[in-house]
């Protein structure tokens, strides 16, 4: 192939020295390259040198003693590392192979030598670069020693925040409940001046508010620990809508917003769990009430498109910049630092709804056309395959009738009040704040009802329902669970206790009125 060396140049210039020499070592043939190392010409060592006669006196020794041996009985050697010395008496360290055959009844030995510099070199660059990857390999495999090590530590703050949270929330709730009580309490009170009643109106919202957000922290805690459970069934989407109008009523009322609502679409039905998706629908009313300023426009709507369910609640409040589209349903978001917020806030509103909506098997935008403009926030749901709902049977007014009630609960404030309402309410009340002295008093008082907080100092709530059961005419008695635990899981462990009704702390005294308006268990 032409631009290709021939023979004579790929013998002459090869990287490595080549010679022949008869048995004696008389130099017969040498390329370029080992007379360029040897410094001599081929003229001057062609017939003229032996090859022993550029040796050191111990490598000349090493020849005759081992490798002449060994090429009389093998007819090669390999891999030995000697000297040479160059015209100017110095010393070159090679590697030399050396095959011995025999042409036309003559013995030729024919020598292969590298320069051992040169390997060197090529060694020492390999050694450096093996180094270098190994320290690369040690840096990567540090680094990522680090990143797991890191993700640990962030995924155990994790647990520990969501743990904290719950257990916050369920803290939260036992103080919670005899305010509730005691608001619930002053509301069966008769007429009162005028001045009273909006000192208990004032009470009566911010316990509310105050209640709504320990129910977030305690839903987004769910969420967070994949352990949400939805309590589905078909949902009439316009009712979910009134009834988070109704919820919000007072709060816009007394911002001064005009709160107009659109429904479009009044035969929509999902399959979904009517609470959760009533807070999510009150989340959204309340960030709208809460940044509009006063007197301000807020709308919500219901229109069907396609397969899904559309609700949005626009306001004309301070809008979203562009920036926080992308991060405003993010946990802990906020708009601007806290201190700066006059509306105040957790920033876990919109990450509840997000969650909500997501295990619902929908999605939730955001839109705004910018900075005091107003915003939209959008909800969509599959609507149901079966559109359409029951007739609802006409609501009837829970009325309580007289029934004795054993309440246990050791937190006395949140025990008295209770006691306090039913007592109100018509019904015979008794107090005792554990499980034993609970047991003692069943010995003289047969209640109907036992409303039994889990938490109690001596025995869980769970075993005194069990032991309630057991006793004489226990069967009969209906037994209620009041605790700050509301998991599906809580009121499972409930259920197999014994009990027949599960209540989450601060106890929804509407709930307890339908709950004792029922029919008794036969005594």
């Amino acid at each position: 192939m032409s631009g290709l060396p021939d023979d004579a140049s790929l013998y002459q210039q090869a990287p490595c020295g080549l010679l022949v020499t008869d048995s004696a070592g008389l130099i017969l043939r040498i390329n370029a390259t080992m007379c360029r190392w040897l410094g001599v010409s081929q003229a001057a060592l062609v017939n003229r040198v032996k090859i022993q006669d550029r040796l050191p006196v111990g490598a000349r020794i090493f020849y005759q003693t081992h490798c002449l041996p060994i090429l009389l009985v093998q007819g090669s050697v390999g891999q030995l590392q000697m000297e040479v010395r160059d015209s100017a008496g110095q010393r070159m360290p090679v590697l030399v192979n050396i095959v011995r055959r025999t042409v036309d009844g003559k013995i030729f030995d024919e020598w292969s030598v590298q320069a051992m510099n040169e390997r060197r070199s090529y060694e020492r660059e390999l050694l450096a670069a093996r180094k270098t990857a190994e320290q690369a390999l040690d840096a990567r495999l540090d680094a990522e020693a680090q990143l797991r090590s890191l993700n640990e530590e962030l995924s155990d703050a994790d647990r520990r925040k969501d743990e904290f949270l719950a257990t916050l929330s369920h803290e939260l709730r036992n103080p919670l409940a005899p305010m509730r009580g005691a608001v619930e309490v002053l509301k069966l009170a008769p007429a009162r001046p005028e001045r009273e009643s909006q000192l208990l109106d004032i009470f009566d919202r911010q316990l509310r508010h105050l209640t709504h957000l320990v129910d977030d922290l305690m839903e987004v805690s769910r969420i967070t620990q994949n352990r949400m459970e939805l309590r589905r069934e078909p949902v009439a989407l316009a009712e979910i809508v009134r009834s988070a109008v109704e919820d919000v009523d007072t709060m816009m009322r007394a911002a001064a917003h005009t709160l107009t609502v659109d429904i479009d679409a009044p035969n929509a039905v999902v399959d979904a769990d009517p609470t959760r998706l009533v807070q999510v629908l009150v989340n959204l009313l309340t960030n709208a009430c809460k940044y509009t300023p006063r007197g301000g426009l807020i709308s919500i709507s219901l229109r069907v498109e396609g397969e899904a369910a559309l609700i949005a609640v626009r306001d004309n409040g301070i809008g979203l910049p562009e920036h926080a589209l992308g991060t405003i349903f993010g946990m802990f978001s906020q708009l601007e630092p806290a201190l700066r917020r006059s509306k105040g806030g957790l920033g876990i509103g919109l990450a509840l709804v997000r969650g909500i909506v997501a295990l619902h098997g929908g999605t939730v935008e955001a839109w705004s056309a910018g900075e005091g403009v107003g915003s939209t926030f959008t909800v969509r749901l599959p609507l149901a395959p079966v559109q359409g709902m029951p007739d609802a049977e006409p609501d009837a007014q829970d009325t309580v009738a007289p029934t004795s009630v054993l309440v246990v609960d050791d937190n006395v404030d949140a025990a008295e009040m209770l006691a306090m309402f039913l007592h109100m309410s018509g019904c015979t009340a008794q107090t005792v704040h554990t499980a034993n002295a609970a047991l003692s008093l069943l010995d003289t008082f047969r209640p109907q009802v036992a409303l039994l907080d889990i938490g109690l100092p001596d025995l869980t709530g769970y075993e005194l329902a069990r032991r309630i059961r057991a006793l004489p005419g226990g069967d009969s008695m209906l037994l209620i669970a009041a605790t700050g635990w509301g998991q599906a899981s809580d009121r499972q462990l409930a259920f197999e206790a014994g009990f027949d009704h599960h209540l989450t702390k601060p106890i929804d005294f509407d709930r307890l009125r339908a709950l004792l308006a029922e029919p008794k268990r036969p005594i």
